[in-house]
């Protein structure tokens, strides 16, 4: 019989961390969690909407990281992202339970393989198939056990993440498609024969910085192009004097958060 567990110091569904949310806005308002599966772990972190209500449905959003904060100390995943979804007015209007994963240090989020070429960079090659990844299969069972609270919106899914968690958030809609409301990859990138499986059931916001030199940028233009070509709509922003850290301008961008919560599934 296959093993599952999640362990959660703090609140999933209980309201024993209610006083946490009375504090002020930093990583401590993240309750540590860990799934467990055939001995795989998969740490996170999970952030309940204040005054949370567990006979109340919230959206879901998993925000995932990038290969910099892969490990198992369950908190340098929080290193980017964490600031707009602790802002009072965000919390305020768009309450949502806000799930961020850590990657094991050996494993990525998606089925992709990175080479060095002559020059020392980086080059990608993701894989149009395969079986997931150990992270991969892990944050799947996480999802599932999440979506069975009584108290998630499984009408309002989300994902989104930078670098590696770009990668992983097309990766995860491949997988998925049916299950996700909307997503955002910023500065990822996937096989563009995967992009039909979800070009018309997602839609998409991407992000990238023209002056990337570590994915560069062109793996977010034909991605754009062909979901585009498979039927799809993406939003699509390059902004033109990022590098590789245009998760910054992504995070604060003031219709992210707007933009997600206008899609329902």
């Amino acid at each position: 019989m296959r093993s599952i567990k999640i362990l959660l110091t703090g609140m999933l569904g209980l309201c024993l961390a209610f006083p946490a949310f009375s504090q002020a806005p930093n990583h401590s308002s993240f309750d540590r969690g860990s799934f467990i599966s055939k001995g795989d772990t998969l740490p996170y972190r999970i952030l309940f909407p204040k005054n949370f209500d567990p006979t109340k449905k919230y959206a879901l959003i998993l925000v995932l990281h990038g290969a910099g904060e892969r490990g198992n100390d369950n908190e340098v995943q929080l290193k980017f992202g964490p600031k707009l979804f602790l802002k009072d007015s965000i919390r305020a209007k768009y309450p949502a339970i806000v799930v961020f994963p850590q990657c094991p240090a050996n494993s990525y989020w998606s089925n992709v393989k990175i080479d060095g070429n002559s020059a020392g960079k980086l080059v990608f090659n993701f894989k149009q198939g395969g079986e997931p990844t150990a992270a991969m299969k892990s944050l799947l069972g996480l999802v599932s056990q999440l979506l069975d609270k009584p108290y998630m919106d499984k009408h309002r899914v989300y994902v989104g993440g930078s670098s590696m968690g770009g990668m992983g958030t097309f990766e995860i809609l491949r997988r998925r498609p049916d299950l996700f409301a909307a997503a955002f990859a910023i500065c990822g990138g996937d096989n563009t024969l995967n992009a039909k499986i979800y070009a018309k059931k997602v839609p998409l916001w991407i992000f990238h910085g023209a002056k990337d030199d570590t994915v560069p940028s062109d793996h977010s233009v034909i991605m754009a192009e062909a979901i585009r070509a498979a039927g799809g709509d993406p939003k699509f922003t390059l902004y033109p004097n990022d590098g590789h850290n245009s998760w910054d301008d992504a995070f604060a961008e003031p219709g992210l958060m707007p933009w997600l919560f206008s899609h329902r599934k």
